[in-house]
């Protein structure tokens, strides 16, 4: 778009009171920004509340420095990947947001800008995960991904980053087999202005989900990461997969609103079970209990979104269910899978003190068992 254009879809943007609601009738009435903006306020008032029609007649305090600020963003993008904004009525804008009751009205994206979505499963969980669920939502990521499916999530610590890693890990099979490069493998939707990374530990992440995916956001470049554009922006990753699948949430979880908003647009809802003791997991089983589908693995998730061909059901049952080991270390034997105290550890396999704690450093040391708060230790699901 040129420079006048930009401006336009810019102001509508960042007028205040104009919601994204509002901005589309407005554009159905008078066919562009530009017209909007050439209507005087007896026009405006017939489309939208007179509050809002006087809000439009005057020019954002920041609308200078954002035209500014985007122009150079959108001319310099990285040699990696590529910068673009997307508007309503875009070719490359994503029908599945067009479902919203309020669509971005514009959308910044960061990534593989030529690439489209494809099927899209959304993983989303606990920024504060158990060892396990962390390893769940990556094994499930990947698997999906080299199954041909879009992962998308939020790019936030915990269950969201692992996904997405898991994803550009199945990404790495699926181009290696016979899948081509039409479709991103991950799309992460992020709170932020896409000029700044949020959370900064997942600066590598970023860069590498814009050169096998994309990253989106509604918000302006420069947006800050404020605590209710979050929420908001899990509407963006429910109404983009076909499914919202839940690994690890606590009951007050930000995951569940992104699972009612998926129900709210006639997506499917799935949820991974867990330990009893772990709160991480209490979310889970309250969606299972409310008719969300039980996922114990990446087939099960196929099979509900009726996208799993024989030949990728074997593939994904050889990756996730393989059995144990025989030579399986003893201590892992008496672990099972629940989080469980040192105490009764050392209840069920008689160790002394020093002995079980030295091969529980052993096997932590190894990646077959993570240490939650509390005191507790959990086996992975790999061991």
């Amino acid at each position: 778009m040129d420079k006048d254009e930009l401006r336009a879809w810019l102001r509508l943007s960042m007028t205040e009171g104009v919601g994204n609601d509002a901005a589309r009738r407005l554009l159905a009435c008078f066919g562009s920004p530009q017209a909007v903006f050439e209507q005087a306020q007896a026009g405006l008032s017939q489309v939208v509340t007179p509050k809002q029609a006087q809000a439009l007649l005057s020019v954002p305090n920041e609308l200078a420095v954002q035209c500014v600020r985007t122009q150079q963003w959108l001319r310099h993008p990285p040699d990696t990947h590529h910068h673009a904004l997307w508007t309503l009525g875009d070719a490359h804008y994503p029908a599945e947001l067009l479902q919203l009751a309020d669509p971005p009205l514009l959308i910044y994206v960061a990534g593989q800008t030529a690439r489209t979505l494809g099927n899209a499963m959304a993983i989303v969980g606990s920024r504060n995960p158990t060892p396990q669920g962390a390893q769940t939502a990556a094994q499930f990521g990947e698997a999906l991904s080299a199954a041909g499916l879009c992962v998308v999530s939020g790019l936030a610590l915990g269950v969201d980053g692992a996904a997405h890693k898991g994803a550009l890990q199945g990404g790495k099979v699926r181009d290696a087999v016979a899948f081509s490069e039409t479709h991103w493998h991950t799309v992460a939707v992020v709170g932020t202005g896409l000029d700044r990374v949020y959370p900064r530990q997942h600066q590598t992440l970023a860069h590498d989900i814009a050169l096998q995916g994309l990253l989106i956001s509604e918000y302006p470049l420069g947006t800050a990461p404020l605590a209710h554009h979050f929420p908001k922006r899990n509407r963006l990753i429910a109404a983009l997969g076909l499914g919202t699948l839940v690994v690890e949430a606590a009951l007050k979880s930000g995951s569940l609103i992104t699972a009612k908003m998926a129900l709210e647009l006639g997506r499917e809802v799935l949820a991974i079970p867990g330990s009893i003791h772990a709160t991480q997991s209490h979310g889970c089983h309250a969606l299972i209990r409310q008719g969300a589908k039980l996922v114990e693995n990446a087939q099960d998730v196929l099979e509900e979104l009726q996208l799993a061909p024989q030949q990728q059901i074997n593939l994904l049952t050889e990756q996730l269910n393989s059995t144990e080991s025989n030579d399986e270390h003893p201590l892992l034997t008496h672990m099972g899978y629940a989080p469980v105290s040192l105490d009764a550890l050392q209840a069920r396999c008689g160790l002394d003190t020093a002995a079980l704690q030295a091969q529980l450093l052993t096997l932590e040391l190894d990646g077959d068992i993570g240490r939650l708060p509390g005191g507790l230790f959990q086996r992975l699901a790999s061991s």
